[in-house]
């Protein structure tokens, strides 16, 4: 059985989720900590419940997903894990909030450790989570699917009764309408998701009333 902690972080409200097991090992998905107190919450969860991050994972390369990466790298010496088509996002966390904001941040980011391969399954204690290419978002979109426990963190690829936007550089309405009604829709209906912003949902509940996922 897994334990999903879900934290609501930074300006833009983005989830934040520490999945643990049995073993008290953990992967942490989407690090949006920004403010320092965030920040702080976040290390002391980890360390008052005696876990073991193993897996720093990125569903994608958005800056507000990844503010705190810094954080847990010098916590726990990890490096971040993303998709190749995201790195030229997360090269530059600094530059893509200064675009938006107009600061410049005086921060320094751990590189990737690696990028994800095709079909790659990511193990922490006795669970794994299964890497789907869920492009469209952003072109390295991914989504991390835990069959056993029928649990999916999607990203900013499918929000409840929504989805991800798709005005962004190197954004695709085609993409994303294929990792949503090929990739996604066909996971068992009551797979629950984990969004990257907004509240839970389970796929069931979206193939009936999401208009995106129902076209």
């Amino acid at each position: 059985m897994i334990t999903v902690k879900s934290f609501c972080f930074n300006l833009l409200q983005e989830n934040t989720y520490v999945v643990s097991d049995d073993t008290h090992e953990c992967v942490v998905i989407d690090c949006g900590a920004y403010y320092e107190e965030e920040r702080q919450a976040l290390v002391n969860y980890i360390n008052n419940e005696g876990l073991k991050p193993v897996h720093l994972l990125c569903t994608h390369g958005h800056f507000d997903h990844n503010f705190g990466i810094d954080t847990i790298y010098q916590q726990y010496g990890l490096q971040p894990e993303i998709s190749a088509d995201d790195e030229w996002l997360i090269s530059d966390i600094p530059g893509q909030f200064e675009a938006m904001a107009g600061i410049r941040l005086k921060r320094s980011y751990p590189a990737p450790a690696r990028y994800f391969r095709q079909d790659e399954v990511i193990r922490f204690g006795t669970h794994q989570l299964q890497v789907l290419r869920t492009p469209g978002h952003t072109p390295g979109g991914v989504s991390f699917y835990c069959a056993e426990e029928k649990s999916v963190f999607t990203g900013d690829t499918l929000f409840r009764m929504s989805i991800g936007r798709t005005d962004f550089e190197r954004g695709s309405y085609a993409d994303i309408m294929h990792s949503l009604q090929s990739v996604l829709a066909a996971l068992p209906a009551d797979t629950r998701v984990y969004t990257g912003h907004g509240p839970q949902s389970n796929i069931g509940d979206e193939k009936q009333y999401n208009p995106y996922m129902n076209a």
